[in-house]
């Protein structure tokens, strides 16, 4: 069983008139030659509906140097109409997030959650300012 220390939440870089499912995200990115398909383990629609990714057990395929020990969870959208990065998560997204990551962190208690932009600051992903902040009730004691 794979150690998990991080929760990495990243967005789907799409704007608000593009869609990006589970399965829109394997086919983008196999066509980049991952073997295995979509990197993350959860994808989170506007609509607040969760559509899983990988399995947790397997090594995801979302942050260099940080897939062997995280889980990777990908909200849809994170660019404003102008495809420029912003916050754009719906209340549903938002309601959906909190409580995906509320199990996540009952079940990794020790896993500190970031935003991939924290790990890579080349990186807007996934366009939510503080992460760490907005979460600070779930991050390890």
């Amino acid at each position: 069983m794979r150690k998990i220390s991080l929760i990495i939440i990243h967005c789907s870089a799409v704007t608000p008139d593009q869609e990006s499912s589970a399965a829109q995200i394997d086919t983008w990115h196999r066509q980049r030659g991952w073997k295995f398909g979509i990197g993350y383990h959860y994808v989170i629609r506007r609509n607040g509906e969760i559509e899983p990714g990988r399995p947790e057990w397997m090594v995801g395929a979302h942050c260099v140097n940080h897939n062997q020990h995280s889980i990777g969870v990908c909200y849809e959208g994170g660019l404003d109409i102008r495809g420029q990065p912003d916050d754009t998560r719906t209340e549903a997204q938002k309601a959906t997030l909190r409580r995906l990551l509320e199990d996540l962190h009952r079940r990794y208690p020790h896993a500190l959650i970031v935003g991939h932009h924290d790990l890579n600051p080349h990186k807007d992903c996934p366009c939510i300012k503080d992460v760490a902040r907005e979460y600070a009730d779930l991050q390890p004691r």
